[in-house]
């Protein structure tokens, strides 16, 4: 009975650290980029975009397919590297628990 409280310690410390990690990953800022960095898109932990930059040579109304993709592409490139992060924090606290390969934890 002893193992039985033993993991439901660890289990609990387990909670306990993940709750903390979504906090602090809510609350950071990824930026991605596209076009030679002439697109830039900044996101929180959330998703949500809280800032767009778009280089003034790009602004051509007679171009706005090509400054769509670039926008698509920053955005893109943006929830990549925010997932990427994401799986990096819970990865060092699953360290300890032999986690199926593939297997993502809920964020």
């Amino acid at each position: 009975m002893k193992n039985l409280a033993d993991l439901m310690k660890q289990a609990q410390a387990m909670q306990d650290k993940m709750a903390e990690v979504q906090s602090r990953l809510n609350s950071i800022e990824v930026s991605g980029f596209s076009g030679g960095d002439m697109v830039s898109v900044v996101l929180d932990g959330k998703y949500l975009v809280k800032r767009l930059k778009i280089d003034p040579s790009l602004i051509d109304k007679d171009q706005s397919e090509i400054l769509e993709d670039l926008i698509a592409a920053a955005f893109n490139d943006a929830v990549g590297r925010l997932e990427a992060r994401k799986q990096e924090e819970v990865g060092e606290i699953a360290g300890g628990f032999n986690l199926p390969s593939g297997f993502k934890l809920p964020f």
